[in-house]
């Protein structure tokens, strides 16, 4: 992993496998300074090279999502606080307030696909939640599921939990609301990617309480890391699931990684042509949202 950038007036808290963490150093000032890299992840494993660009045009598309979902009659509250950010990372980092963060990853799937197809397939259900049968992969669901994570301590692996389970970790109030905002939100951001031609097949949102108690969409919000989105065009005439599904985030990374590496040991680098098809991609996706 890379050594953090030192940044005048910050000191270094924490760095993940994508995203670096900062604190003013007056201890009177508590906002965070979120910095996204340009760091590549898949199965669990930091890879080499990174994605140019990346940090900018995920930091740009959760700006431009939090904006969006601050408009209108219903207000989604977020962390996002004003201030000057260091110039040095002007372009890929967000100032934020502190909150109580929940250990609850909220996924909400709109289409079957992915761990949910798999388990579809050998069961008929996705996290558990029966569905009726005949559906294919990448069909879109009768309704969005809302199928929560336990947010695993790190160097873990994330579980899917129950709503119940949810209900014990943070109360049942509190479980009840983290639902119905994960999905009013999605179905919010899945109405305006539908209309740029884009189908938000599934996401995944994390919240914290400040120090109101008020609920806050925090840390990053319907990026290419933490959502699928497809071409809704390719979608209806693709006649392959990969013609069909082809993502606008690191897929092809977590291809190329599945046909070369057997994902014991050190990871094999990426190769250039990898590397510029998924910038590419990450590009394209914000050139049309924005459009």
């Amino acid at each position: 992993m890379s050594t953090p950038l030192e940044l005048p007036g910050w000191r270094h808290l924490y760095s993940g496998k994508v995203r670096d963490l900062y604190a003013p150093e007056d201890a009177a000032d508590e906002r965070l300074l979120v910095v996204a890299s340009d760091r590549v992840s898949a199965f669990d494993f930091a890879l080499e090279p990174g994605i140019p660009d990346k940090g900018a045009l995920l930091t740009a598309l959760s700006r431009w999502w939090f904006d969006r979902l601050a408009e209108g009659t219903d207000p989604i509250p977020n962390h996002l606080v004003d201030g000057e950010i260091p110039a040095a990372v002007a372009d890929r980092a967000m100032l934020a307030m502190r909150l109580d963060m929940l250990p609850v990853e909220c996924v909400v799937r709109g289409y079957l696909t992915g761990s949910g197809w798999a388990e579809y397939v050998d069961s008929g259900t996705v996290c558990g939640i029966p569905l009726p049968a005949g559906l294919q992969n990448g069909d879109r669901l009768p309704e969005p599921l809302f199928t929560p994570a336990y947010k695993a301590p790190m160097g873990e692996h994330d579980e899917n939990i129950t709503f119940e389970r949810t209900a014990e970790l943070v109360g049942a109030e509190r479980a009840a609301q983290l639902r119905d905002v994960s999905l009013a939100v999605y179905r919010r951001a899945a109405a305006i990617a539908e209309e740029r031609g884009l189908i938000l097949a599934d996401t995944k949102f994390e919240f914290g309480v400040d120090g109101d108690g008020m609920l806050r969409l925090a840390d990053e919000v319907l990026t290419s890391d933490s959502s699928r989105y497809w071409d809704a065009e390719s979608w209806r005439t693709g006649s392959t699931p990969a013609e069909r599904m082809a993502s606008f985030d690191k897929q092809i990374v977590r291809d190329w990684l599945s046909a070369h590496w057997d994902k014991q040991g050190t990871p094999p680098l990426l190769p250039a042509e990898v590397v510029a098809q998924t910038a590419a991609r990450y590009a394209e996706l914000l050139e049309r949202l924005q459009a």
